[in-house]
């Protein structure tokens, strides 16, 4: 029996590689001929992974992590037509059949069969239909033809790696936030948050055509990362006001008493902390109120950032159950739009691809993606949760390092 090692979550606080199950072309006791073998090229540890770990969230212990997977096919079943053997492949986050009312609509991150728990599903992650992480050494991926996205050169993507490792998440989800606000060529935007979907967010926005791009956190590593690629910055840690630091930066180029922030993106989600002195206390609420205050009146707000209907620690009763304090009537005032939920990376993945075949997008430089080995992953969560200003991409083959 071939061997395969995963990283999997312990308690909170505590993951660890254990040795796990190498996967099989099947789905409990029957064989998914649609689906391949993975080994594994670079897998991400992302954000959303990092709320489980802290425990704040419903995760079994066990779970074995991991959601964003690059990989070279060393299996495949007997229908699946367009993938071969020897592929290098990106493997969106969100588990889609392909077949039903959601798929075929491109709302692939609600699909209807993947989860018999709620629409939509994901690799190694909580209430996401109990698919295997992919924080491993092999995987399975089901629906290979529709999910799978073949890059063109194997030598080439394997140049790009570090690059392309990003379409299975993070690069589509920083998009789709940047794309849903209504970024357009022109646009002044505020991106809140940047950590990594907040830095690839920022680069959407500007592949997208903005004309200033605005990113707010309180880790001075992360603000110097987002000015390193040509960011404005705000620290949410200073006494001023959000909407001051927003003025120093653009002024009043309207003449108007509002700030002319056309679009919004929330890259925080539920562990949104205070401002200014209360920057030190969660404040689930503050990032959406925050964006309803800055945004002009007919502007937009993107929301990639995750928000949860269980969360243990959540400050009080209502956190717990995702209730939060949100000022709706600011932005139904403003008239606001407001798109929430999970990518739908297949709408996204195969252009911003191109972008980077193409040298017109440089995601990895933007999030400061870090190669790590397979061992090193539990130090690289501990890393993550301090803030650091990295990405960490994991490559248990020695693949990328070679």
């Amino acid at each position: 029996m071939a061997s395969n090692r995963g990283v999997n979550y312990i308690r909170p606080g505590v993951v660890e590689v254990q040795s796990i199950d190498f996967p099989q072309l099947a789905l409990g006791d029957r064989k998914c001929n649609h689906g391949v073998i993975l080994r594994i090229v670079s897998t991400n540890i992302c954000g959303s992974d990092q709320h489980m770990v802290r425990g704040r969230t419903t995760a079994p212990p066990g779970l074995t992590l991991g959601h964003e997977i690059t990989g070279e096919v060393i299996e495949k079943g007997g229908d699946v037509e367009f993938i071969d053997v020897g592929d290098i492949v990106s493997v969106p986050f969100n588990i889609a059949c392909g077949r039903c009312r959601n798929c075929k609509e491109g709302k692939t991150g609600i699909c209807l069969e993947v989860n018999p728990a709620r629409p939509g599903a994901a690799y190694g992650y909580v209430d996401m239909g109990g698919w295997v992480g992919g924080q491993a050494e092999y995987v399975m991926v089901p629906y290979a033809d529709f999910n799978l996205l073949k890059f063109p050169d194997r030598d080439q993507a394997m140049d790009k790696i570090c690059d392309l490792t990003l379409l299975s998440d993070i690069f589509p989800t920083g998009f789709h936030g940047a794309v849903t606000a209504g970024v357009g060529p022109g646009s002044i935007v505020y991106v809140a948050g940047a950590g990594p979907v907040g830095l690839a967010c920022a680069h959407g926005c500007q592949l997208l055509g903005a004309a200033c791009v605005i990113v707010g956190d309180m880790i001075p590593e992360r603000l110097d990362q987002a000015r390193s690629f040509g960011c404005e910055t705000v620290d949410l840690r200073a006494d001023a006001t959000l909407a001051e630091q927003i003025e120093q930066i653009i002024g009043n180029p309207d003449g108007s008493d509002e700030l002319a922030i056309d679009c919004g993106v929330d890259c925080v989600g539920f562990e949104a902390r205070g401002h200014g002195k209360e920057a030190v206390v969660e404040r689930p609420a503050t990032v959406l109120n925050a964006l309803m205050e800055i945004t002009r009146a007919g502007g937009g707000i993107g929301i990639p950032g995750l928000y949860v209907t269980g969360d243990p620690g959540g400050v009080d009763d209502n956190a717990k159950i995702g209730n939060l304090g949100i000022r709706i009537g600011l932005g139904w005032a403003k008239s606001h739009h407001f798109m929430t939920g999970q990518c739908p990376v297949m709408k996204y993945h195969r252009k911003l691809m191109q972008a980077i075949l193409y040298e017109k997008a440089h995601p990895a430089k933007a999030c400061n993606v870090t190669c790590i080995t397979l061992d090193e992953a539990p130090q690289g969560y501990q890393d993550f949760d301090k803030g650091a200003a990295r990405k960490f991409v994991i490559d248990p083959h020695g693949l990328i390092a070679a």
